[in-house]
């Protein structure tokens, strides 16, 4: 299993880069060109979303991507430092649940200092993108997990 990881400081102009890098290893990976502009939109979401919990509790350190590449998929890891509420782990998995339960279990409330629509907002959109994620939140901060399948490999005759 190959992975790739980034970091970046919680700036916006770093989420462009973390996309396009998303997009690039996830084609090598071998991810259906149809489905490359979700995993790009996807991962500029939940990199928007640790960029824009940082910045909002003052948090220093750099935000975290994982790109890993299965044997049958490719998976996207983005995490943040913004502690949770307490609890160690709480997330939903399959796409449209996470963000219509009233997004994934975190309680955003604490999590965001009132910014908690512009989170849920951004949350629907990514389980819009995604059919497999889960978000997870624990006392060293939080993680969007996304998953794609690979493409089938094409049959020579």
């Amino acid at each position: 299993m190959a992975t790739v990881e980034l970091r970046f400081s919680a700036q916006p102009e770093h989420v462009r880069t973390a996309r396009l890098v998303a997009a690039a290893v996830a084609r090598r990976a071998g991810v259906d060109e149809a489905v490359l502009d979700e995993v790009r939109l996807a991962v500029g979401e939940a990199c928007s979303r640790a960029v824009g919990l940082h910045r909002t509790h003052g948090i220093t350190t750099p935000v975290s991507v994982a790109l890993i590449e299965g044997e049958k998929s490719f998976s996207v890891e983005v995490g943040d430092e913004v502690p949770g509420p307490g609890a160690d782990s709480a997330g939903s998995e399959g796409g449209a649940r996470g963000a219509a339960d009233g997004p994934a279990g975190l309680d955003e409330p604490d999590r965001e200092s009132g910014a908690d629509g512009e989170d849920e907002m951004g949350l629907a959109v990514i389980s819009g993108l995604v059919d497999d994620m889960e978000v997870l939140s624990g006392a060293n901060g939080g993680v969007i997990r996304m998953s794609w399948p690979k493409a089938p490999a094409p049959v020579l005759p």
